[in-house]
């Protein structure tokens, strides 16, 4: 993937996020995909740690690239099954702020991980978000298609993450500042989100 393919990568999965404060809506007619596709992006924790997730993909790069993506998409739909099930899960919201505090800190911090380590860790994270979207299902929303909606919109935020990873990768050792900025910049939101829940 070359800069131009990266910035408009970027700016494709940013013309679908639309300018919304925090999740967790789970009120509306609309139901089954388009709803299910409207939560990840409809809140700035979720829109935050998927971008991380893509951010932290690139960084590691090679066989990473796809495997942590694939791991987040897959735990979240466990997570999901969970929470449409109406099974339990402690700390959720803590949970994924969380997850917005390690991702930052992760790719601020350009922790280098093996593969595996890394797709158990985003794995971890997912399935607090998976259960989120999933307990917030509309009582008349298809599970099938509100799960496909909201693996949709996360492989998107994934992509776009990606993306920039990849176009500030290419900056060469101006990239090590503008990592620790964006990393940091997520982390102290995740901080900032995490104190509203405690």
């Amino acid at each position: 993937m070359n800069l131009r393919q990266g910035r408009g990568l970027l700016a494709a999965a940013f013309a679908i996020v639309p300018a919304a404060a925090q999740a967790h809506t789970g009120i509306g007619d609309a139901g089954g995909f388009l709803h299910g596709f409207m939560h990840p992006i409809g809140g700035l924790d979720h829109v935050l740690a998927m971008v991380a997730v893509g951010t932290f993909a690139a960084m590691l790069g090679g066989r990473a690239l796809w495997l942590v993506p694939a791991s987040f998409v897959g735990m979240m739909a466990v997570g999901g099954l969970l929470g449409i099930e109406g099974i339990d899960l402690p700390f959720v919201e803590i949970g994924i702020a969380a997850s917005v505090v390690g991702l930052g800190l992760a790719v601020a911090l350009r922790w280098s991980p093996p593969v595996a380590v890394a797709m158990g860790l985003v794995g971890l994270f997912a399935v607090f978000h998976g259960h989120a979207h999933g307990a917030e299902m509309p009582v008349d929303a298809s599970g099938l298609r509100y799960g496909l909606g909201f693996m949709l919109a996360t492989a998107l935020l994934h992509v776009a993450g990606i993306a920039a990873g990849l176009t500030v990768g290419r900056l060469g050792a101006g990239s090590v500042p503008i990592a620790r900025a964006g990393g940091g910049a997520m982390a102290l939101a995740g901080v900032a989100i995490l104190a509203g829940y405690l």
